[in-house]
């Protein structure tokens, strides 16, 4: 489903080298149909910029990009986003704050349509919407019509993460989404992940800072440090993972004795 092949990324190229930042070096990477991939590695590994090609918002300096076959490394972001579903870290993107849940619900569900003068809000979709909001219990099925700016961070979060699901796409990006939640509301959110992501059979890549929530979800986990991949395991390997025995193979494959201060997130 995700295919990329010998990606490089290089920030300040033109500038000195204590400018010059390598965030992806060469790095090669599938992603089967449904696996479901957790990506951690310290600030700065690489994490966010891999996500970033990914959906568009950079270009490779070398390297490609395809989805499910498709080759979009020289695709928009904008073109790109029907293969796509993505939610961020902070809970105010991915929702239009000053339009009403209902509307944004309707924008989500007609993503990558062709727009025109005749193109609006379909009322027959509110029944299917208040099931699916039902479904989150959070009391949102009662709350159509009120602004998304109104919602708490995870409600807004646990909104933003059905909407990218709504049209099931092709890939689903979660760049550390439970990041700015408190604890309860994260493991909330993360349980919906799951369920979703299950249910729908979506092929998706999560970002955490979490170490426990890295070896809890998911099939594969991924452990990037300086650009590059570092470690990728996955079925049984995975399963059987404890956090003393991903940070004994940070440690060991990085040679780093600091790692509290690098790998310890939360």
């Amino acid at each position: 489903m995700l295919k990329v092949e010998h990606l490089t990324k290089v920030f300040n190229a033109d500038l000195g080298e204590d400018e010059r930042k390598v965030a992806l070096d060469d790095v090669s990477l599938e992603i089967e149909d449904g696996e479901f991939v957790t990506i951690i590695g310290g600030n700065g590994s690489g994490k966010s910029t891999l996500m970033n090609l990914i959906s568009g918002v950079y270009a490779p300096d070398k390297g490609t990009i395809a989805i499910d076959g498709v080759d979009v490394t020289n695709i928009s972001e904008h073109k790109r986003a029907p293969y796509l579903g993505r939610v961020f870290q902070d809970p105010r993107q991915g929702t239009a704050t000053s339009m009403s849940l209902i509307e944004n619900l309707e924008l989500a569900y007609r993503r990558g349509e062709r727009r025109d003068l005749r193109w609006g809000f379909d009322k027959s979709h509110k029944a299917a919407f208040v099931e699916m909001l039902a479904s989150l219990d959070l009391g949102l099925e009662d709350r159509l019509n009120s602004k998304i700016g109104l919602f708490s961070g995870g409600q807004r979060q646990a909104v933003t993460l059905l909407m990218a699901t709504l049209k099931t796409p092709k890939l689903l990006l979660l760049d550390e989404h439970t990041a700015a939640l408190d604890p309860k509301t994260a493991k909330k959110v993360l349980d919906l992940t799951d369920r979703l992501v299950s249910e729908n059979h979506i092929t998706t890549l999560m970002i955490t800072h979490n170490m426990r929530d890295a070896i809890r979800f998911g099939n594969r986990l991924i452990m990037l440090n300086n650009g590059k991949i570092i470690l990728d395991i996955k079925g049984e390997e995975k399963q059987k993972l404890t956090i003393e025995d991903l940070l004994e193979k940070f440690e060991h494959l990085t040679h780093d004795d600091d790692i509290s201060t690098t790998m310890l997130f939360s």
